[in-house]
């Protein structure tokens, strides 16, 4: 069997980024006198790129805002982040471990997320990852996103090709997964509004550790 391509997303399935993520922002609902969220609240909204995590903030702060008000929130929030893009941000349990394993035994890794390439590629040396997958996207790097199936089968192209197997946390990694016609391994412990069991992907994991065994289950290994 050749070994497969494990495409894993970022936040809220590698590493907890949360804190972070919160202090960026609140930074922006700061700039427009609105309330801080707490980290219960933010990690419901993480997923979907930073225009669509500041509208749910806005709006969960008192009011929404209009897409006309964004760029200038969206310049706030990429700036505090950028400054303190590690400050709080750690790897789940087992990542580095499992990873490793992983890629000794000839899975070819890639890095599939919504957030932005150049906040990717600054954060994945911060948590000592950069050196484990063979291609990493985020976005910016093409014109088109998690869920569009082409970025899922572009970042397996560039790992080298074969079978391949999503691994992430939310709907979108399962709506991209189906869109590819590739399976989809789920963490529960991730960022989503919705529990990963009821998703409906093809296998549910608590820690990643776990990675391992449901590769082996799903006979992808």
């Amino acid at each position: 069997m050749p070994a497969p391509a494990l495409i894993f997303d970022l936040d809220g399935t590698l590493a907890d980024t949360a804190p972070d993520l919160l202090g960026a922002t609140n930074a922006v609902l700061a700039a427009r006198d609105r309330p801080e969220l707490d980290l219960t609240s933010l990690r419901h909204m993480v997923g979907f790129g930073a225009r669509a995590l500041i509208l749910q903030a806005m709006e969960a702060s008192g009011a929404p805002v209009t897409e006309e008000d964004l760029p200038p929130l969206v310049e706030i929030f990429l700036t505090h982040y950028r400054d303190h893009i590690a400050d709080g941000s750690l790897l789940f349990p087992g990542v580095t471990e499992t990873l490793t394993a992983l890629k000794g035994q000839g899975a070819r890794l890639g890095v599939l997320t919504n957030k932005p390439q150049e906040l990717t590629d600054l954060l994945l040396p911060q948590l000592d990852l950069h050196g484990l997958f063979a291609a990493v996207y985020g976005a910016g790097r093409k014109g088109y996103t998690k869920p569009d199936p082409r970025i899922f089968h572009d970042v397996t192209s560039d790992v080298g090709g074969g079978p391949a197997v999503m691994i992430g946390d939310s709907i979108t990694d399962l709506n991209t997964a189906r869109a590819a016609g590739a399976p989809c391994i789920l963490v529960s412990y991730g960022f989503t509004p919705v529990p990963a069991r009821d998703l409906g992907g093809d296998a549910v994991i608590d820690d990643f550790r776990e990675l391992p065994q449901a590769l082996r289950d799903l006979k992808l290994i």
